[in-house]
């Protein structure tokens, strides 16, 4: 009888492992920090050799930016910048708040935004491709759908960059705030609904009545 023979991992399986050592990351620095955190803690827990970090991601820095843009995918997926066609605006809108606050109140990358935070002094370079490969990177998507909304005719005149801002204020909000500081559950997905059209609502239209 043939013996099975043992090579290298497929892609899907080298793919899939990528993804779990990524998640253990996130959870580790939100748990311990960037700066107290150490590679050989992160290799044990995620059942890998230092090497494959290394090998793939360079060192600690760059796995806790790999971690950040993997995030930062999920917001990006949720909003394709050619989306023009029959879906109203508000609706696409609110499809991407949602699945964008989905995302950002999980209770990991709280803890994870939380750490940083507090050691973002003490990592100045670091702090510039956390924010580059995260929030940036969300905002710059959206600037470059809200011009596209521009150009299509659905959305009024304004800086594009500048309106990705105050919408992704809109939806953070004061209750992410509360969020951060542990002083609310994380909702549930129900609530995040609820959350994301309120949100939306009130970018797209104000809180004024109408003129008579």
């Amino acid at each position: 009888m043939l013996c099975a023979v043992r090579g290298r991992p497929r892609k899907d399986e080298e793919e899939k492992r990528r993804e779990q050592l990524l998640e253990q990351a996130v959870r580790l620095f939100g748990e311990h920090g960037f700066g107290n955190l150490s590679l050989e803690t992160i290799a044990r827990e995620a059942r890998v050799s230092l090497r494959t970090i290394y090998s793939q991601f360079g060192g600690k820095a760059g796995l806790f930016s790999a971690a950040v843009r993997r995030y930062s995918d999920f917001f990006v997926a949720a909003l394709p910048v050619d989306r023009v066609g029959d879906t109203p605006f508000n609706e696409i809108l609110v499809e991407f708040a949602r699945e964008y606050l989905f995302q950002l109140t999980r209770p990991e990358l709280i803890r994870l935004r939380g750490q940083f935070l507090a050691e973002a002094h003490r990592f100045p370079e670091l702090a510039c491709e956390f924010y580059s490969q995260g929030p940036e990177r969300t905002l710059n998507h959206l600037a470059g759908f809200f011009e596209g909304q521009q150009l299509a005719g659905r959305l009024g005149a304004g800086d594009p960059l500048f309106l990705a801002g105050q919408f992704v204020s809109a939806l953070r909000g004061e209750r992410f705030q509360r969020l951060q500081f542990g002083l609310d559950a994380s909702p549930s997905a129900d609530e995040v609904a609820v959350w994301a059209r309120q949100a939306v609502d009130l970018f797209l239209q104000g809180c004024l009545h109408p003129l008579a």
